[in-house]
């Protein structure tokens, strides 16, 4: 009897097609099913917490967003190897790992002043105990002077809150006397100084770190030049010293904001094992480097998509943190709102920006 394919049969295979888990196969070769689930070989969505006091409070609105990682601040060096451990400890019994820490308090080093020998031998004391403690990633800022106060409020869509920068009223701002001014040589010196004490140490530990861009990347910051205020700078950051404990946090918002291309930026560092932490954000730009409006995820001029894809692409497996939330009523009415940035929120905004982002890395999972 001839076996014919019939209008029956094709309802019954689209039902079962329709049944069967959706599958998709990672840069590793390794097959995913729906739910598509951050694990080992996937990007893993993370916010931060506060270091010296989070609550049980703050630990249960991360896990309620479905959040497992997070990243924090630690400015005080040397770390202290206990007090390392018992943190993580306590945040492994809420299921979150700490998968990326700050550090901080070395200006001796990045002014290139007397003291600045033994600012670095704590610096790598602390990444040797965050190596024993299995902490992945270590974070750090090097600039003279940060022009935060370029930023103003303003408005969006109902009313929200977003974060506008302009660098024409503040460009003239005079150095600061504590800091002095820094020229871009002599900046460029000064982490060479500290990449080539401190990297092969972080190697030995089995730990990556993670320059941030300069961010806002203007030209000068009260008379200091800004190493990383452009991707060239960002290049060369990583040819001072080549090794994956040598790299950058990529921050897609910070790549549209000097008008270049977030995704062939990510590749280019990708393809030199370079990206070391990720931030997720949107902008929209008026003039590259000096005139932006930091804006909702879904509304600026980066396509997000095509970077999520990319970073799946490619096999980026670190953490992504959506930072940078627009400040929404609902946590405007809080009597305890205290953004950090002129129209920036808390946690409703962030809410948001942890559901956008795991519906594209979901989206990204299952179509590459």
């Amino acid at each position: 009897m001839q076996n014919r394919f019939t209008r029956r049969r094709a309802m019954q295979a689209a039902g079962m097609l329709a049944a069967a888990p959706h599958v998709s196969v990672s840069a590793q070769g390794r097959r995913r099913t729906w739910p598509f689930e951050e694990g080992t070989d996937t990007p893993k969505l993370c916010l931060e917490i506060g270091w010296s006091n989070f609550t049980e409070r703050d630990l249960r609105r991360i896990r309620q967003l479905g959040i497992t990682y997070v990243l924090s601040s630690w400015s005080q060096i040397p770390w202290d190897e206990a007090e390392l451990r018992a943190k993580m400890d306590r945040l492994r019994q809420s299921g979150l790992t700490l998968y990326n820490l700050m550090i901080g308090g070395f200006p001796n080093t990045i002014y290139g002043r007397p003291g600045r020998d033994e600012e670095i031998e704590k610096v790598i004391r602390s990444i040797r105990v965050a190596g024993r403690c299995g902490l992945p990633v270590v974070e750090y800022n090097f600039y003279a002077h940060r022009l935060v106060e370029g930023y103003y409020e303003e408005l969006g869509r109902g009313g929200a809150g977003l974060t506008a920068y302009t660098y024409d009223k503040v460009k003239d701002l005079p150095p600061l006397p504590e800091i002095g001014v820094h020229s871009l040589d002599e900046m460029w010196k000064n982490i060479t100084y500290f990449l080539k004490a401190v990297i092969p140490e972080a190697e030995k530990a089995g730990v990556r770190m993670a320059l941030h861009p300069n961010d806002p990347p203007v030209p000068l910051s009260r008379g200091s030049g800004q190493i990383m205020a452009t991707v060239d700078g960002w290049k060369k950051l990583i040819s001072i010293v080549p090794s994956p404990s040598n790299g950058i946090t990529y921050d897609c918002g910070v790549t549209r904001e000097l008008g270049e291309d977030p995704v062939e930026v990510f590749r280019y560092f990708m393809q030199r094992k370079a990206v070391n932490h990720m931030h997720y954000r949107n902008v929209k730009v008026r003039r590259p480097y000096v005139d932006y409006t930091e804006v909702f995820p879904d509304e600026g001029e980066v396509d997000m998509f095509a970077v999520m894809k990319e970073v799946v692409r490619l096999g980026y497996n670190g953490i992504i943190y959506p930072e940078h939330p627009r400040a929404l009523d609902i946590d405007r009415e809080r009597p305890d709102f205290r953004p950090f940035y002129p129209g920036g929120g808390t946690y409703g905004g962030l809410a948001y920006n942890v559901g956008y982002a795991r519906a594209m890395l979901q989206a990204a999972m299952a179509s590459v």
